[in-house]
């Protein structure tokens, strides 16, 4: 998003609020230096910062979407708590390594939105009869100093009459080292071992 994207748009039939919310993800060192002004976290760099109704609204427009002013409130809530759920995803994988105590734990570096580019455990799943995700994301970690990348793919859920729009979201570390393959090996068997698999 470039920086006069929390500006009205031509057209526009009602102004959208530019209020930001500051996520409870920290950022990496250099990771706001390497992000324009309007994507730094708070003051002193500490934790991200999501796109106001009105930056999402403009993004969108940019992309050839036909948002309704209407529906930006609902939508940034919606994408707001994905990620917050996300990174508690990524925590959990994190948990394992102990970076928590050791260097006040682990930082979002950067992400990157691949739509377009599905995993080789999406493909693999679509092969055997299952959707392919709406949306992929590659977030990078500061994990005391080591960069790891992690692979979110997003998936629509049934809806629940509490919860009208759903998401599966598959967080893993990505193969990209034998200690991400160790720890999703370690991760798939406890959850073999806790019988999860049975009551999912």
């Amino acid at each position: 998003m470039p920086p006069s994207a929390n500006e009205p748009l031509p057209g526009q039939s009602k102004p959208l609020s530019t209020w930001r919310q500051h996520s409870s993800i920290p950022t990496g060192a250099g990771s706001a230096e390497a992000l324009p002004p309007h994507q730094q976290g708070t003051a002193g760099g500490e934790t991200w910062v999501y796109p106001s109704e009105q930056m999402f609204y403009d993004a969108m427009r940019r992309k050839g979407w036909q948002p309704s002013e209407d529906d930006m409130a609902a939508v940034v809530a919606i994408h707001n708590a994905v990620n917050e759920r996300a990174w508690r995803e990524i925590l959990r994988w994190e948990e394992a390594h102990g970076s928590a105590a050791a260097c006040g734990g682990p930082r979002l570096l950067k992400f990157r939105g691949r739509p377009q580019e599905y995993s080789p455990k999406a493909r693999l799943l679509n092969l055997l009869g299952y959707k392919l995700p709406f949306d992929r994301h590659d977030w990078i970690v500061d994990r005391c100093g080591e960069e790891v990348r992690y692979v979110i793919d997003f998936y629509n859920a049934a809806p629940h009459p509490d919860m009208p729009v759903a998401m599966h979201l598959d967080v893993r570390p990505a193969l990209d080292s034998f200690g991400s393959l160790r720890d999703r090996l370690r991760m798939q068997w406890g959850w073999v071992a806790s019988g999860r698999w049975a009551r999912e």
